[in-house]
This record gives structure tokens, C-alpha cells and sequence, in this order.
């Protein structure tokens, strides 16, 4: 399978970490969206969206949108499973997952940032409040639903990582990133931690990607 991709893409960070949970291998297509790659021709008959992330099957079925191919990992890879074998389980996680991959992140990508720039003319500062602003209030709705619930565990839904631990992992590099302290959101913090302890997140983090910048890398 081909995987599209992009270092800074946290819907590709999701499917990044699926795929290392699942241990599927991939041939990774780096698509720079600093470059406008993604308006090219040549991606856009792959995702008429012209956005990341995308896979491509071996029989060249092209399945969009990281959730829609998380869970499709899930259906065709069931091992290890990363939604619970429970209704309730499952939507829970389910509903943790879309408080980050519905609510916050669409309001952090870079579309977003271009049309407040380019079209309302929302200056660097202003546009630094929006993100800051955005990914906070969904890191203290997360809190909300994850401290003292009799279901959270090592991880958002007991004590393996879930398809809700994939979108917090995302989201919390997120909030790091941008310079926020997670101190206040302490359960969080440690789910974010016990996370990105594993190597299949760890090694999915954009800072250590093959086509992230030399200089965005860390030092030492």
C-alpha cells in the first residue's frame, strides 16, 4: 500500500501511528503542502479534496479521511484492536476521538490559516491566539470526559491504546508545538506521556519523519 503523507500533517500522525500499532508496512509519499503539492494535478486525481492523508491499496482502491482509514485498518487488521469489544466502549472512544479529529483540529489546519490570512487579513499574532485558543479549549474538554471516569485507564479507554489515545497523541503534540504547558490538564498529560513512551507513536511524531526540515528537527 502507498501512504500520502506529510511531517506536519497531524491526520497523517494518526495514520502513522495506526499503521506501526498494526505493524503494517507502507511506501510513504511525502506530499509538501508548504509546496502546494497537494493542489497539483497529480494528487488531486488521487483526492479530489487535495487533502492529507490518503491510502492507496495494492488494487489501487484510494481511501481518504484518518478516521475512515483508521477504522478500516481496524476492519481489515483486527489485531491489535484499537476500538473496544463493547458498544459503549466503542462509542466512547469513538466520541473522544471526534472531540479532536472533528472539533478541534479542523479549526488548525492550514486552509484555515491561509483564508484568515489571506481573505480577513488576521495578522501572525492574532492567528498565534486562534490556535492556542482552539487547542485549549479541547485539551480541557478532553480532561473534562478522561479525569476520574471509571473507564480511563493507563491510556483514554483502559489499559491499551485506543483510536481516542491516536487523536490525543496528535492533539497534545499539538499544544507542545505551539509552546502550552499541559500541567493543567494532568490526566491528559500522563496519556499523552504513557503514549508517546511506545515506539509506534514515538517514531510517528512529525519531528522524526524522513521529510521533516533539518532545522525543525531535535537537537542533540
Amino acid at each position: 500500500m502507498k501512504f500520502f503523507s506529510f511531517w506536519r500533517s497531524q491526520a497523517s500522525f494518526r495514520v502513522r501511528i495506526a499503521l506501526n500499532l498494526k505493524k503494517l508496512p507502507s511506501e510513504v509519499v511525502f506530499v509538501d503542502l508548504d509546496a502546494d503539492v497537494h493542489h497539483a494535478d497529480e494528487f488531486r486525481r488521487i483526492n479530489p479534496q487535495m487533502a492529507l492523508p490518503a491510502l492507496v491499496e495494492d488494487d489501487g482502491t484510494t481511501l481518504f479521511q484518518s478516521l475512515a482509514i483508521i477504522e478500516y485498518l481496524e476492519e481489515t487488521h483486527p489485531t491489535p484492536p484499537l476500538l473496544p469489544a463493547d458498544p459503549r466502549g466503542r462509542a466512547r472512544v469513538r466520541a473522544l476521538a471526534l472531540m479532536v479529529a472533528c472539533e478541534g483540529h479542523p479549526l488548525l489546519v492550514p486552509r484555515v490559516r491561509r483564508y484568515l490570512d489571506h481573505e480577513l487579513n488576521v495578522r501572525d499574532t492574532q492567528q498565534t491566539a486562534w490556535r492556542r485558543h482552539w487547542t485549549v479549549e479541547t485539551l480541557a474538554a478532553l480532561e473534562g470526559h478522561l479525569a476520574g471516569h471509571r473507564d480511563t485507564g493507563r491510556f483514554c479507554h483502559g489499559d491499551q491504546p485506543s483510536l481516542a489515545d491516536i487523536c490525543l497523541a496528535g492533539h497534545a503534540t499539538v499544544a507542545d508545538m505551539l509552546q502550552i504547558n499541559l500541567a493543567p490538564w494532568p490526566t491528559v498529560k500522563r496519556i499523552y506521556e504513557t503514549s508517546m513512551a511506545m515506539p509506534e507513536f514515538s517514531t510517528a511524531h512529525p519531528l522524526a519523519q524522513a521529510d521533516t526540515p533539518e532545522a525543525m528537527r531535535p537537537k542533540g
